[in-house]
């Protein structure tokens, strides 16, 4: 199928056109701003499918919202009309099409001329008009909160929060994809009222939108993860982090050095407790302690080691031989002391996962030969 896509250098377009590429969707027609006539001529004649994703948001002139929004889209509409083309079209409007404004005029003009268009034709029209859009790629400054407080927050400038309460009712770019080529394959989720719509449609306030990004944020630092309790949680904490300075992807832990080797936390959470790891020398042990609730698991992932148990009242010790090697996950169970050592010539490397962040007050930790 050949596809046109106008806007393709946009937010939308260009996480949509990536999509279909990833679905097999190889013929893609990419217009943009740069497109010439003579391509957009060549565009129309050939295409089978349309989306019109192409709009203007902030001209320096108002009449530009009408010129960009409803006057693209009736030179769009007359070139399939002039080559005879009765390729479906998908529009993208917005929310504002309801209000009195002058951009909201500009895409209801546009709306209406594409239902009219499709009625005369006899052409499938798809029209969505779409919440607040935000995800990767999205330019800040421009016209999304999300964008804005995300590419501040990831560069450590300031964001503003005039009032808090405001209710936003977001779509995830993911989630307006799929609808878009569910709508390219006829299976759109069509409303009462003759409109498309995007089916996931998000809430949340602006406080506490800045309040979960600042949070994702300072995991950097505290090891912390917020909950991503919910769909909305893990979409703004992929969306931040794809706004980090291209040299801050990486970032580093806090290594305790002893004689031992060294310990570094790694990510820690309420909702399943924390993950560290450790290098230990050869001939070294760590452990030789105990917990009453606390539980753990350990993994070696290089070098050799032997990981003992005793049940504090009893005399039996119990021996794992572990090895990076073999991937082999050793539970720790409450009630034993137990102990990890190296019993290998280089640096035996070991994860380990703890069901509770520690808590010096709280430590349920009780030192206790093997």
């Amino acid at each position: 199928m050949k596809i046109l896509v106008t806007g393709a250098k946009g937010f939308v377009g260009k996480n949509l056109v990536a999509e279909l590429r990833n679905r097999g969707y190889a013929e893609i027609f990419e217009c943009d701003v740069d497109t010439t006539p003579e391509q957009l001529d060549e565009y129309t004649q050939q295409c089978e499918f349309v989306y019109h994703l192409a709009g203007v948001n902030r001209p320096e002139n108002p009449a530009d919202f009408m010129t960009g929004n409803f006057g693209f889209t009736s030179t769009l509409l007359e070139n399939l009309q002039k080559y005879g083309n009765k390729s479906p079209v998908l529009i993208t409007s917005s929310i504002q099409a309801a209000q009195d404004n002058p951009y909201g005029k500009s895409k209801k003009a546009g709306e209406d001329l594409l239902f009219e268009y499709g009625r005369h034709q006899g052409v499938r029209v798809l029209v969505y008009r779409l919440n607040n859009l935000f995800g990767k790629w999205c330019r800040p400054n421009y016209n999304s909160v999300v964008a804005t407080f995300c590419h501040n927050i990831a560069n450590d400038l300031p964001i503003t929060v005039n009032d808090p309460a405001t209710q936003l009712r977001l779509c995830y770019i993911d989630d307006v994809v799929r609808e878009f080529i569910a709508g390219l394959e006829s299976k759109e989720n069509q409303a009462f009222d003759g409109f498309c719509s995007v089916e996931k449609v998000h809430e949340i306030r602006l406080g506490q939108l800045a309040d979960k990004l600042r949070a994702f944020r300072a995991n950097r630092k505290t090891l912390v993860m917020p909950p991503l309790a919910n769909e909305l949680d893990r979409a703004l904490y992929a969306t931040l982090l794809s706004y980090y300075p291209k040299d801050q992807f990486g970032y580093p832990l806090d290594m305790k050095h002893d004689n031992r080797g060294w310990l570094a936390e790694f990510i820690k959470a309420d909702s399943f407790g924390q993950i560290f790891i450790s290098k230990t020398k050869p001939g070294i042990t760590r452990g030789n302690h105990w917990h009453n609730t606390k539980v753990e698991k350990f993994l070696v992932i290089q070098g050799e080691g032997v990981i003992k148990f005793r049940k504090i009242e009893e005399a039996e010790i119990l021996e794992y031989p572990v090895s990076g090697d073999k991937m082999e996950v050793v539970d720790i169970p409450v009630g034993y002391t137990h102990s990890i050592a190296n019993m290998g010539k280089v640096d035996m490397i070991t994860l380990f996962w703890v069901d509770e962040i520690f808590n010096s007050e709280k430590p349920d930790t009780y030192l206790l030969e093997v």
